[in-house]
């Protein structure tokens, strides 16, 4: 699937009625994060079931989502995907995921992040090879939603999803190659740290280690923005693990990671000054 080039409004008032409607309808993807937020989660499951002729779907996910303590675009999209992996188990329904995995529509693929990321039965094995797909998908929301509906998981079978993960960065996809970073950072950005990486981050070096002169600069402000997180927990590991790097890969990419990995050492620096 290939990213929209269509550029979308600055704000959601802003948004023409028949672009806001198609998105509710499930007929194009999301162009800025801007559509993303504009789009009627219930309205938009509402008409992916009716497409597909699965109503008798709707309620119970509908109840699910209204019983939310705390309503945000993750914790609806994850209600969603939980909801949806539950009525297909209810009704044997086999096609579900196929569907969801598919559509045309970025914000419905991330609920199938979450129909897979939510389904106690896959060990982390069988979780990691589902996921992938969209670990690689074309939008970044996907991307995004993919490594943090599966974040639990990693993190209640650290050692194994590490093992796995330290395959996938060799991968030739950078998208699949920055999962592998992003989804094991210590602290991340709105989800679940990991304590034990906070605390022993070079259980990790598996992973970044490859990366350390990645040519994709979405993988190295990753791996930059992991070690970064360390920094705060252990900062004597990054800097010695970054003064290694600099010995052992003089380039320009591994600079740039270093640089970024070192900024809240180095700002805690000068404030001392």
């Amino acid at each position: 699937m290939e990213e929209t080039k269509r550029k979308g409004a600055i704000t959601i008032r802003d948004i023409p009625k028949d672009i806001l409607e198609k998105l509710n309808q499930g007929e194009i993807e999301t162009a800025n994060l801007v559509e993303y937020l504009a789009i009627d989660r219930r309205v938009l499951l509402e008409n992916l079931l009716n497409q597909c002729n699965k109503t008798i779907y709707l309620q119970p996910i509908l109840e699910k989502i209204d019983k939310l303590e705390k309503q945000t675009i993750n914790t609806i999209s994850e209600a969603i995907g939980i909801g949806l992996l539950e009525q297909a188990t209810i009704h044997n329904d086999t096609d579900l995921l196929r569907t969801i995995s598919t559509h045309q529509l970025d914000l419905v693929r991330c609920w199938a992040t979450f129909f897979i990321g939510k389904n106690t039965r896959l060990n982390i094995e069988q979780m990691l090879c589902k996921i992938k797909p969209f670990a690689a998908d074309k939008h970044f929301n996907v991307r995004e939603e993919a490594w943090v509906a599966v974040r639990k998981t990693i993190i209640e079978n650290l050692n194994k999803s590490i093992e796995i993960l330290s395959i996938w960065v060799k991968d030739k996809d950078e998208n699949i190659r920055r999962f592998a970073s992003e989804a094991t950072r210590p602290r991340g950005v709105w989800c679940e740290h990991i304590k034990e990486l906070k605390e022993n981050p070079e259980l990790a070096l598996s992973i970044l280690e490859p990366l350390k002169s990645d040519p994709s600069r979405y993988v190295q402000n990753s791996v930059g923005n992991w070690l970064n997180d360390a920094s705060k927990t252990q900062p004597d590991f990054v800097i010695n693990l970054c003064k290694h790097w600099k010995k052992k890969s003089n380039t320009k990419e591994t600079k740039y990671i270093i640089k970024r990995a070192l900024r809240t050492i180095v700002k805690k620096a000068r404030a001392t000054l």
